[in-house]
């Protein structure tokens, strides 16, 4: 079975976005060898991302231009982007996904092969935690407060009881924390 794996950059008060769409400026407090080397290492060990439609168009206008060993490992991958609005996918190695996206990311998992990764994609995400669906959770703690924005985890009845499986502090302040869902839910009270 493939692990689903969510790698995203949050503040220290929960955001992944400032209060407009694609403000990840705060991220640049955290930006350095460190962090660029946890993301190639993170892009090689992926067999595939999955996107919701705002990352994957965000993504389809700089990556596939960009000539950077970087950019390179991303354009290689197999993509898979959950849109039932989405007419084209011009960025190469794309699948438009329409339809159940739950089921189509289970029908995903029982495949074998590297994790698929999740990059962005925040309400895509919080679909796929609603149904249990994501193994990992990788979050670099930004040491930035932003005060408002979009929030990584949406309000919900159900608390999820997390396992911590590492954390290291980067010299920049950040702290890369990696969580994995335990099988015990947690109803909270009403």
């Amino acid at each position: 079975m493939r692990m689903v794996i969510q790698s995203i950059w949050v503040s220290i008060d929960g955001f992944y976005e400032g209060p407009k769409s694609w403000d990840l400026n705060f991220n640049s407090v955290s930006w350095g060898p460190e962090t660029k080397a946890i993301a190639d290492q993170e892009n090689r060990s992926a067999g595939g991302l999955l996107l919701g439609r705002k990352t994957y168009e965000g993504f389809a206008k700089s990556f596939p231009s960009d000539k950077s060993d970087f950019a390179a490992v991303l354009n290689d991958l197999p993509k898979y982007v959950f849109s039932n609005s989405l007419r084209d996918a011009t960025w190469q190695n794309t699948t438009i996904v329409r339809g159940d996206a739950v089921k189509a990311v289970r029908s995903l998992k029982r495949g074998t092969g590297k994790p698929l990764f999740i990059f962005g994609s925040g309400e895509f995400s919080a679909t796929l935690t609603k149904h249990g669906l994501i193994d990992e959770y990788r979050l670099l703690l930004t040491p930035v407060v932003v005060g408002a924005g979009t929030p990584l985890f949406r309000p919900s009845r159900k608390a999820v009881a997390m396992r911590l499986v590492e954390a290291r502090t980067l010299k920049s302040g950040a702290v890369l924390l990696r969580y994995r869902p335990r099988k015990t839910r947690i109803r909270l009270r009403e």
